[in-house]
């Protein structure tokens, strides 16, 4: 090996000169620092004798009194105090056959995400006990990566070194620190799109809630996990429904969890706007979970889509406690996937009950014309009978002259022409046969014509007949009965005139097949605003 130029000439020199070093109990730091290298690198064996001669020369103590030192300084500088810090967790692990909880509490910087502070910490016991009411009250999983308020003390251990114990967290200010990022969230929306997105009091008016739902809900698109068991109750009780509706369903899937997963759902929406259908609604399907599982239907992102989306959206999210964004940002907001389903058949059963008020308002309306019309009919019939009564009366004497001067004309123009019917008869009685044959076709003729327009005669008038029928059949009264409707009675007497019924009438309501008893105790006027008639 190559000794250092300048410095040592030798390592015998070397060994000569810290021996005497040695001998004299001169201190290491009297010492030159290049000589001590020369002599560390070349000379092993005098590292023993300067080693034992620095050992008497340093004052010096164990390891294990230098942490008893440290633990006795921390003790009392924070002996058992609580301090309530706030942090975030990383690193951590869950033992839960001794229900211990071991993790980092960390610092961030909050513009450049930079780790400020570091200490280890754990949870045991009493701590383990509050972390688990921590969970059933936020429905939040004490894990990495969320930002908590918790109570510990200072612990040194000569072993495990320096770490913090949880005594308690407090749940409300991770709740609070959620809300406040909510709200931001929705500020940010109402400032920065305010041509779809504005708020009125607590209520947000955005273009998608201002859409108006077609009378009847049929094609869908579904937007949920393809795993997602909410999803497949939405479908079940959509699909399953008590009235017979039918239903066309698209599903979109994609992840419904996390907030990385932003972008991947707002893709969806764009891909069922693409799909160019005539869709009657958008409903978005997530099962229940922890209130964190939910943060995704937060994001700035979905809530702008949902907010401007040209399709009414409905959530159907299975979260009970705070409205999401995507909640309030979209048409109609519902509890859960099932929630939706029967939202939506509802939405088109009040449809069909309008419809069929409808039908039977215009039932009663009938009656009530035909009723009327019948009576004025009788009237205008009594009328034209006793006109014609009284006008054959007074023309009677015209009527019995006309017949005589009718007569007598008849006669004298029968007297007139009798030499030419004398003359025609002759002729007649001459050529028998031939004028027969031809008076034969010609009835012929007149019967074969008589028949033709007999049959379509007849036609004509089955088919009158058959209209008659089937209107009096609708108009039956049976008939009405069995679509649901009521024949009202009042003093014996079929009425359809509300002021023939006072309060405290006995009436009779005729149902099909049932007849009830009933006392009027409320009457009130209905204006009839719901049927456009």
């Amino acid at each position: 090996m190559t000794e250092p130029a300048g410095h040592c000439q030798s390592a015998e020199a070397v060994r000569t000169r810290w021996a005497a070093l040695c001998s004299n109990h001169l201190k290491y730091s009297n010492a030159r620092e290049d000589d001590y290298f020369c002599w560390l690198f070349f000379s092993p064996e005098t590292k023993n004798l300067f080693e034992n001669t620095r050992m008497t020369a340093i004052q010096h103590i164990r390891l294990s009194e230098l942490t008893s030192r440290i633990n006795d300084t921390l003790r009392s500088a924070f002996g058992m105090t609580g301090f309530w810090v706030i942090a975030d967790i990383t690193n951590h692990s869950f033992r839960g056959q001794k229900n211990y909880h071991y993790f980092e509490l960390v610092e961030k910087d909050p513009d450049s995400n930079n780790i400020l502070a570091r200490i280890s910490g754990r949870a045991w016991g009493n701590g383990a006990d509050r972390i688990a009411n921590f969970e059933k009250i936020t429905g939040q999983q004490f894990t990495n990566n969320i930002h908590v308020l918790v109570n510990v003390s200072v612990q040194y251990h000569p072993v495990h070194g320096l770490q913090l114990n949880i005594h308690d967290i407090d749940p409300h200010f991770t709740l609070g620190v959620l809300e406040q990022q909510r709200q931001a969230t929705l500020g940010r929306l109402v400032i920065e799109n305010p041509e779809f997105i504005r708020k009125s009091g607590d209520l947000y008016i955005t273009r998608n809630n201002q859409w108006k739902l077609n009378r009847v809900i049929q094609q869908i698109a579904v937007i949920s996990s393809n795993s997602s068991a909410g999803g497949e109750d939405f479908k079940h009780t959509l699909l399953n429904n008590p009235f017979g509706y039918i239903f066309q369903i698209d599903e979109y899937h994609t992840a419904v969890q996390g907030e990385n997963n932003a972008e991947a759902f707002v893709a969806k929406l764009v891909a069922v706007f693409n799909a160019g259908k005539p869709y009657d609604a958008v409903v978005i399907t997530r099962g229940g979970g922890a209130q964190t599982d939910f943060l995704i239907f937060d994001n700035y992102k979905i809530g702008k889509a949902v907010a401007k989306f040209p399709i009414p959206v409905i959530t159907g999210i299975g979260h009970q406690k705070n409205e999401t964004i995507t909640d309030l940002m979209a048409h109609t907001q519902t509890k859960t996937p099932t929630k939706a389903a029967e939202f939506i058949i509802a939405h088109n059963k009040k449809y069909e009950e309008e419809m069929l008020a409808f039908q039977q308002n215009i039932v009663i309306r009938s009656q009530q014309l035909f009723s009327s019309n019948f009576q004025s009919l009788a009237s205008l019939n009594s009328v034209i009978v006793n006109k014609a009564r009284d006008i054959l009366i007074q023309h009677k004497d015209n009527v019995v002259r006309i017949n005589q001067v009718s007569i007598n004309t008849s006669k004298s123009i029968l007297f007139k022409h009798r030499s030419s019917l004398v003359s025609i008869s002759s002729r007649i009685l001459s050529k028998p046969e031939s004028i027969l044959y031809r008076k034969k076709n010609d009835i012929r003729q007149l019967v074969s014509h008589f028949n033709v327009f007999k049959i379509q005669y007849f036609k004509n008038q089955q088919g009158s007949l058959n209209h008659y029928r089937s209107m009096i059949r609708m108009m039956s009264p049976d008939n009405i009965l069995n679509k649901g409707f009521a024949i009202v009675k009042v003093n014996d007497q079929v009425t359809g005139n509300p002021d023939d019924i006072r309060i405290g009438n006995d009436i009779d309501i005729i149902l099909s097949g049932f007849e009830i008893r009933s006392t009027v105790k409320q009457k009130t006027k209905y204006d009839g605003k719901d049927f456009n008639l």
